[in-house]
């Protein structure tokens, strides 16, 4: 079924979708974060009990507008209901995906791949327009002095004049005429990043999760759903903390010129989050000094090379 089902439906995933798909995972996500240039707003997503409230009747509905075969339909739904044992003592099953299974990850990709549909097919043409942001105009007007007092040979207020330009963006930040919003799905777990204003990234939050509601049967974390500024704060995401640069110093040569441009802003960080290193760092440590462990003394000099990098 696993393999059917696969062969039929990983051809209509989106690209936005890497979790539990062939030659894909956290590190294809993560890659395609980073080409979320430009980012403002950050829209963290998490669902609640995502396998665990996957609606049955909802699942089959979505299945059955692809499947015509009734047998596979009904093989699927007694996979569903077939319930568990524990302590040997039966449950039903009533929604969800069965646990373990091999066939569980493909089903939560073909119903979160409904919620692919809508933010690329509805929310990404409505909050993107726009070729290229307006010049910001005082930044023009420094150019045109920076530029008078070089041919005036006056070094000193051509690099005052430069420091001055290097605290103000290039563009205007404030276009309403631009506008980018990107997705990214990881499982359960989905990032958006929106250029543009904070109302309309709250407006975005709100749209999400009435779509699972009303779709999808499916409720968003209010603990993790959380709309975060990309400059000043982090997102959470696969473990990193997402943000955007923002550093004025970071300068390089512009092309074929003595002058130097700054070289990071816009660009995505993949940051550890604060007060993980000491969270990891505090198992080997023993009164802040360096224990060794004992229970790998007598592996292969290999061996425990492998299992510290897996820790």
């Amino acid at each position: 079924m696993r393999l059917i089902l696969s062969a039929y439906y990983e051809p209509r995933f989106r690209d936005s979708s890497h979790g539990f798909r062939p030659d894909r995972g956290c590190h294809t996500a993560l890659a395609s974060v980073k080409k979320f240039k430009g980012a403002t707003w950050f829209i963290e997503g998490d669902i609640r009990g995502c396998f665990d409230n996957i609606d049955h009747a909802m699942l089959l509905r979505i299945l059955a507008r692809d499947i015509t075969d009734g047998r596979l339909l009904n093989l699927i739904r007694m996979n569903l209901e077939a319930g568990y044992l524990e302590s040997w003592q039966y449950h039903r099953t009533y929604s969800g995906t069965p646990q373990g299974g091999v066939l569980s990850p493909l089903l939560a990709n073909i119903y979160l791949n409904e919620l692919d549909v809508f933010v690329e097919d509805v929310l990404i043409p409505r909050y993107t327009r726009g070729n290229k942001r307006k010049a910001n105009p005082e930044y023009q007007r420094l150019n045109f002095s920076i530029s008078v007092a070089r041919k005036a040979d006056d070094d000193a207020k051509a690099q005052e004049l430069d420091r001055q330009r290097r605290s103000m963006p290039s563009q205007d930040t404030r276009d309403e005429g631009f506008r980018r919003l990107r997705f990214i799905r990881y499982a359960d777990d989905f990032l958006l990043a929106l250029t543009g204003p904070k109302n309309e990234a709250e407006a975005i939050k709100v749209e999400v999760g009435a779509f699972l509601k009303e779709s999808l049967h499916l409720e968003m974390s209010t603990s993790k759903t959380l709309v975060t500024h990309a400059r000043t704060a982090h997102a959470r995401f696969l473990g990193y903390a997402i943000s955007t640069y923002h550093a004025d110093d970071k300068l390089v040569p512009h092309t074929g010129t003595p002058i130097k441009t700054r070289a990071v802003n816009g660009a995505i960080r993949l940051g550890i989050p604060y007060g993980r290193v000491d969270e990891l760092m505090n198992r080997y440590l023993r009164d802040s000094k360096p224990v060794q462990d004992s229970a790998l003394i007598d592996y292969p000099d290999a061996e425990i090379i492998e299992v510290f990098q897996q820790r």
